[in-house]
């Protein structure tokens, strides 16, 4: 059996922000009823986490939960917990209507820290940053390709995307973020 790699297989480099792979995520794609009691309990047995209010992502002490669309959650939690995870989901959300699949090895995750990561991020994803709190997240676009976007602090970011589109992802964000072409608009 192949040992698992990560679409960027590591790769960093430093502009006006620093740019990262974040390495292997365990990622499960969670739709359902949010509104349920059993959707509740579900993601609080596999993360410790509360299901998240509309574009917030929720830390638990084993994982965090997205908001991804009115039945849709994203849970990462790490990477070789996610079989098991889905595992808990099954067996919390027997009867209900909903479904947890590991979409772990389809994703890819970058990681941006620094004050200008939100300018880097401006630069190409078409999201009004001003209000951008720590805990929110968004589907959009990076350039061409769909991805989601969450503040983790004052000065990181992650980004998520398909890993088939992860090269480019990272292309474009060494790029936009090369020194000179700060925004300006969050300082």
């Amino acid at each position: 059996m192949s040992e698992a790699v990560s679409a960027l297989a590591g790769a960093q480099t430093s502009g006006m922000v620093e740019v990262s792979d974040a390495g292997l995520k365990g990622m499960i794609t969670l739709r359902g009823d949010l509104a349920s009691g059993a959707m509740a309990r579900a993601v609080k047995a596999a993360t410790g986490a509360t299901v998240p209010g509309l574009r917030r992502i929720e830390r638990g002490d084993s994982g965090q939960v997205a908001w991804m669309s009115p039945d849709e959650l994203l849970l990462v939690v790490p990477y070789g917990r996610a079989g098991a995870v889905v595992e808990i989901l099954t067996h919390e959300l027997a009867g209900e209507f909903a479904t947890a699949v590991d979409v772990s090895d389809a994703r890819a995750m970058i990681r941006l820290q620094g004050p200008q990561a939100r300018d880097v991020l401006a630069k190409i994803c078409p999201v009004d940053f001003r209000d951008f709190a720590v805990g929110d997240i968004r589907r959009t676009r990076a350039a061409q390709i769909a991805a989601a976007i969450w503040r983790e602090s004052d000065d990181e970011w992650r980004l998520v995307c398909f890993r088939s589109v992860a090269q480019y992802a990272w292309d474009l964000l060494v790029t936009v973020s090369r020194p000179g072409g700060e925004v300006g608009l969050y300082r």
